[in-house]
């Protein structure tokens, strides 16, 4: 018998956790991946080749690629309509680097940080890394934020994390929710990330906001976004934190630490991505809606479930009307050969709930709700 003993940040991290990995096998049907199921858009792709093919092959500035970096800063500029540096953006290997190098560089031991749940499980992961407590807050019937409950929650805490438009519930916050969240910063003095990764992925007609916008909340945001679902990059693996410089510098020496320089070629890829801009995601986003549609007319078929349309994002966070924990659930689906996430993993507030993503072909979709329907209904 091994003699082993792990971490504590290991031992927190598979004691509270709640997420599940690994790829679903075959024959499965996957409403499970949250990644999109369209290839990267040419020019990137292109992009990538042409720069290993004229010698981006070595290290570069652990910051990130300066080219990248300047137009990352015209980009986020625009965004905030205030002037943005390239010192205050640091290139990320994805989002996920950027949201776990951020806890660590801000957060102590001990630290509460407050996370509306449900919620992507990364946040809590990471704070248990730091030793760091979270502090989840559920979310109204809407999945929109309880600003009430958010409010003595922050008392005392370090950071507050928001994920906008939200995986996996797909709310998109409204401009007088953040207005009020930037209230809140300021009055308990907290420190807040904002995860955007979905900001392109939003329907009917509503308006996304950027948290950049807020110039009062500004001096305290962190904003992480990723390359991977706007323009389909997920294996690229490439993301980006804008800030202070101050905050950003710390976030830097805990990225470098871990991460190291981030993949050359994949920077210039992402420089071409950040000139074309988001008018490549458009015909990707038009095809969700379409899926949308089509997930919200075959959920109405099985009659455990019940769910509103996501505002954003591909995924359907779905209620089930059976007494059984979301985990035995997507155990029991697997069975029946089609694949979704337990709500428990996107904390507490999750249980009850299953997350399906359509980001999959419309035969999937149907095939999979139909094997959902079989095991549901029968139940």
């Amino acid at each position: 018998m091994s003699s082993f003993v792990p971490s504590f940040a290991v031992t927190r991290i598979a004691e509270k956790s709640q997420r599940r990995s690994g790829l679903p096998g075959p024959g499965i049907v996957s409403l499970a991946l949250g990644e999109p199921d369209f290839d990267t858009p040419a020019p990137v792709l292109e992009a990538g080749i042409a720069a290993l093919r004229s010698g981006h092959t070595h290290y570069i500035d652990s910051s990130g690629d300066p080219e990248l970096r300047e137009a990352l800063a015209d980009t986020v500029s625009k965004t905030a309509g205030e002037s943005f540096g390239a010192d205050q953006i640091f290139v990320t290997h994805g989002a996920a680097a950027g949201i776990t190098s951020t806890i660590l560089g801000v957060c102590n031991p001990g630290d509460r940080i407050v996370i509306p749940s449900p919620s992507y499980p990364l946040y809590s992961e990471a704070a248990y890394m730091a030793g760091a407590a979270p502090i989840f807050v559920p979310t109204k019937p809407d999945f929109h934020l309880d600003l009430d409950r958010l409010d003595g929650a922050l008392r005392g805490s370090r950071m507050l994390v928001i994920c906008n438009p939200c995986n996996p519930t797909g709310a998109v916050l409204t401009r007088e929710e953040l207005d009020r969240i930037a209230e809140l910063a300021q009055k308990h003095g907290v420190i807040v990330l904002a995860d955007e990764a979905y900001c392109e992925i939003v329907y009917d007609g509503r308006e996304f906001v950027s948290m950049l916008s807020l110039p009062e909340l500004r001096p305290r945001l962190i904003l992480c976004q990723t390359f991977s679902k706007t323009f389909a990059m997920t294996g690229w693996r490439v993301g980006y934190l804008a800030g202070p410089i101050d905050i950003i510098k710390a976030i830097g020496f805990i990225n470098r630490t871990f991460v190291g320089g981030p993949n050359a070629a994949v920077n210039r890829a992402a420089l071409e991505a950040t000139r074309i801009g988001a008018k490549l995601a458009e015909p990707m986003r038009e095809e969700y809606a379409k899926r949308r549609t089509l997930v919200m007319e075959h959920e109405k078929n099985i009659e455990a479930l019940e769910a509103r349309p996501p505002e954003g994002t591909f995924y359907l966070f779905a209620r089930y009307k059976l007494e059984i924990p979301s985990r035995d659930l997507v155990a029991r689906l697997l069975q029946a050969r089609v694949a979704v996430r337990a709500g428990s993993e996107y904390g507490p507030s999750g249980e009850g709930h299953i997350r399906l993503s359509f980001a999959t072909s419309e035969a999937n979709i149907i095939e999979g709700l139909a094997r959902m329907r079989n095991v549901l209904n029968a139940s």
